[in-house]
């Protein structure tokens, strides 16, 4: 599934840049979904939480309109810059990016309610949960939230593993298989891509 569609080189560089910095970005199955889930959703406007050194954002542009725009909040300086530089590799123009350097926090609650088409979480685990709400809020009817690592390295799925980590990914499952405003699906790709669509 990681070799279907064979990374370009602007993404391989992204890549190696992000592990070296250790920083692991989605893997190309799981970023190919997302391209694919931008396309399908004919997103214009998409929030990011984490950069991956611009990996994500890549498959996430790649996938959208020429027009749209990406908000991409990070809060390390460094994974901001090397996106940018990953951007400029892919040959993505500026105008299509909008860089937030902060807390994912504090940052989503500026962001504007029912304003965007689809919201990508792969940042601290441990607050996956808030970024859950702070997505509900931000997507409109019938977009749709992703998160990174829904596995978490099969730890999710071993009931004797009990790091914060794990149990709020565990969380994140459980709010999304119950809440009825959501049409949950998790993807086998990579280390899980769990993804809900928000109903009208």
């Amino acid at each position: 599934m990681e070799d279907f569609l064979p990374e370009d080189e602007p993404l391989l560089e992204a890549r190696r840049r992000g592990h070296e910095i250790g920083a692991t970005p989605i893997g190309p199955a799981g970023g190919a979904a997302l391209r694919f889930l931008a396309t399908l959703l004919g997103a214009r406007n998409v929030v990011e939480i984490g950069s991956g050194c611009g990996v994500s954002g890549v498959y996430l542009m790649r996938g959208m309109p020429k027009d749209a725009v990406l908000t991409s909040v990070d809060i390390e300086p460094e994974h901001q810059r090397l996106a940018k530089l990953a951007y400029r590799e892919a040959g993505l123009a500026a105008f299509r990016t909008r860089m937030i350097i902060g807390p994912a926090l504090e940052v989503l609650p500026r962001l504007t309610d029912g304003g965007y088409d689809m919201v990508f979480c792969d940042a601290a685990k441990h607050e996956y949960p808030e970024y859950l709400t702070g997505a509900l809020r931000l997507l409109r009817p019938g977009g749709v939230v992703a998160f990174d690592n829904a596995l978490w390295h099969d730890r999710v799925a071993d009931p004797d593993v009990r790091d914060p980590e794990t149990e709020a990914i565990r969380d994140v499952h459980r709010a999304i298989r119950e809440d009825e405003r959501l049409v949950p699906l998790l993807v086998p790709v990579g280390d899980g891509l769990l993804c809900a669509v928000k109903r009208d």
